[in-house]
């Protein structure tokens, strides 16, 4: 009787509690504390896939078929989002540019210039070692070939302009017969290895998914509140903008981590994998629902886009590695995305 009497006391205080976080979440601290969930869901997210690295998952594996989803998760969301709020398609398409050339040009450019990126590591090594490193440099060759394709193909699909609903279900379907010849490919060298999943997987799955939940209730948050907002820099009026540097920190964080741990191999295949998740996947979403409008500087984002790939495909095939004087090249090629988009 007395736990039935007790009830009616947790109501009020559950609802007292939520009552001082609305309270908060509308103060000059709820941006602040929206951006941390961010960033710790994104810290949780890069500790489970250290984890499933450590236990034996191929490098080009984890960056090409799970880092992707978990840290493009963000810009899915952002696209339900303006989807859900049949927000401008013209801030999808500026937010998945911003993110590809900026994985492309400044999170790889900074590893390469304080670490190197050394995809072949000059020296002896041991013949295991230097045929896993071999099978890595194709692997990454194949992965830069496929953001000639998708980028190719999204430029011929915007000539005219716009993106539509015939165009979003080619770029889709073009993601997903790359995404099943991944699959492929690591089912067949586990029956190769003669090898199964570990099981620990699915707790490290489930972890994944409750950091997928905290950078989902941080987007929104932070993009309603960023449409309120009319007027200076940080308004509606750039939210492809910001939104797309918002959404590359868990790159970032990918990429100076594996850097320092001299993993080349999952720097170039997070960031590059990450792309695909944008250019096609997001794009194409998007377009299945409302149009989208080629904004003036599309051309120049992708012109810059196939121009990295090209340095980091001549570099890793000719040499197995990006020099650190290329590094500050990309940066060049980032600032210069940075004023085409924002200054002129």
């Amino acid at each position: 009787m007395d736990v039935f009497l007790q009830i009616p006391d947790c109501l009020i205080l559950g609802i007292s509690v939520g009552g001082v976080l609305e309270r908060i979440m509308r103060s000059a601290w709820g941006p602040w504390l929206q951006l941390t969930l961010f960033l710790v869901s994104s810290f949780l997210i890069v500790w489970r896939l250290e984890c499933m690295s450590e236990r034996g998952m191929e490098g080009t594996v984890l960056g090409t078929l799970i880092m992707p989803y978990c840290s493009g998760v963000s810009n899915l969301i952002f696209v339900f989002i303006l989807g859900r709020t049949n927000g401008p398609g013209r801030e999808v398409l500026i937010n998945c540019l911003v993110n590809n050339v900026t994985n492309l040009t400044l999170l790889i450019g900074i590893p390469a210039i304080f670490w190197g990126m050394a995809v072949i590591p000059s020296g002896k090594v041991r013949k295991t070692a230097a045929r896993t490193h071999r099978i890595n440099r194709l692997s990454l060759l194949l992965t830069t070939v496929a953001v000639f394709f998708f980028t190719g193909v999204l430029w011929a699909l915007g000539r005219d302009g716009t993106l539509d609903f015939g165009d979003g279900l080619v770029l889709i379907g073009i993601f997903l017969f790359w995404q099943c010849f991944h699959i492929i490919d690591v089912l067949k060298n586990n029956v190769i290895k003669n090898r199964s999943l570990h099981w620990t997987l699915l707790v490290d799955l489930g972890l994944l998914v409750v950091g997928t939940v905290g950078l989902y209730l941080s987007v929104d948050w932070l993009v309603e509140w960023v449409s309120k907002i009319e007027a200076g820099f940080i308004s509606r009026e750039h939210i492809g903008w910001l939104s797309g540097w918002l959404m590359v920190l868990p790159n970032a964080l990918l990429a100076l981590y594996y850097g320092w741990r001299n993993r080349p191999d999952i720097v170039y295949s997070s960031q590059l994998g990450d792309g695909h998740i944008c250019i096609p996947l997001c794009v194409g979403i998007f377009c299945l629902f409302n149009k989208i409008h080629i904004p003036s500087f599309f051309e120049a984002g992708i012109a810059i886009i196939l121009g990295a790939a090209a340095l980091h495909f001549f570099f890793i095939a000719a040499i197995g590695r990006l020099p650190r004087w290329v590094g500050w090249i990309l940066l060049i090629l980032y600032s210069a995305f940075v004023y085409t988009g924002l200054v002129e």
